[in-house]
């Protein structure tokens, strides 16, 4: 009974901790984006945390809409094509996987174990993947940096399939067998549509991750045409002068898209992660 009623005690703590600690780590430098992002130039350039004297909100915005021939707009859209192209064939692809390498126990299952834990662990190698696609002919498009993008987060995408398909019977296999089904339409009919929580975890956190993406478009991608938004970032930002103020207004607005997207499906999220936490 006495360890029973500490334990509640220990987590009403733990919660009066963890709040602050939350608000500072995340709220505060969000606050700080929006203020100094509606500041002028001269007081922007301070970086200091403080309310603006002159707010300059529209003004602001319309500088960082019509920067370098619109940019920010290009860069939009093409993030918008690479997450979207990015996602949909990593969703497909690895759900594909996981059910192929969880249903069939082969001699092969630890050497695809292996390669799967390696693609979260082993750090991507730059300058032979630019080698690779420069024989490939898709440097610096964009079917190829969607290449890259699938290559790098389909391991993770895998795992997380994986565990929520070992919770499917066994049974729902058989009886469509029987039925007289194909193994894609087994797949397509019968298991997919059951991997809608999993694969919503999968299209959030991977959407998340490719648009906020800086370093592959980087490497991969170059030049002003094919820049997406982290990219914007140079726009505002030279050796010597910096206008933080609409640099600060760019950090926000693309800022605000990945933002809304984890808020609506927060709970999705947790569920997703947690959904082939216990084998049934």
């Amino acid at each position: 009974m006495t360890a029973a009623r500490r334990r509640p005690r220990r987590n009403y703590w733990l919660s009066i901790v963890a709040i602050p600690v939350s608000i500072v780590v995340f709220l505060v430098p969000f606050a700080f984006i929006v203020l100094t992002a509606v500041k002028d130039r001269q007081q922007a350039a301070l970086l200091d945390f403080s309310w603006p004297e002159n707010f300059q909100v529209v003004q602001n915005f319309v500088d960082v809409v019509r920067a370098r021939d619109y940019m920010l707009i290009i860069a939009f859209i093409n993030s918008t094509i690479l997450t979207v192209a990015s996602v949909a064939i990593m969703v497909v692809l690895a759900a594909m996987v996981a059910y192929v390498w969880q249903r069939r126990k082969s001699k092969w299952n630890i050497l695809i174990n292996f390669l799967v834990l390696s693609g979260l662990i082993i750090p991507p190698a730059v300058v032979p993947t630019i080698w690779v696609l420069q024989k490939l002919g898709l440097f610096r498009t964009m079917p190829g940096l969607i290449l890259v993008e699938v290559a790098f987060g389909i391991s993770f995408a895998i795992l997380l399939f994986r565990a929520f398909i070992a919770t499917i019977p066994r049974e729902l296999d058989e009886a469509a067998i029987i039925d007289g089904a194909s193994p894609f339409r087994l797949f397509f009919r019968v298991i997919f549509p059951l991997l809608r929580s999993v694969a919503i975890t999968v299209i959030v956190v991977q959407s998340v991750t490719v648009f906020n993406d800086f370093v592959n478009p980087l490497y991969f991608l170059p030049g002003d045409q094919n820049a997406t938004v982290q990219l914007t970032l140079y726009n505002f930002s030279s050796q010597f002068t910096s206008q933080y103020n609409l640099l600060f207004m760019n950090i926000l607005l693309i800022t605000i898209p990945p933002l809304v997207m984890f808020l609506f499906f927060n709970r999705r999220i947790v569920a997703g992660m947690t959904s082939g936490a216990i084998k049934g």
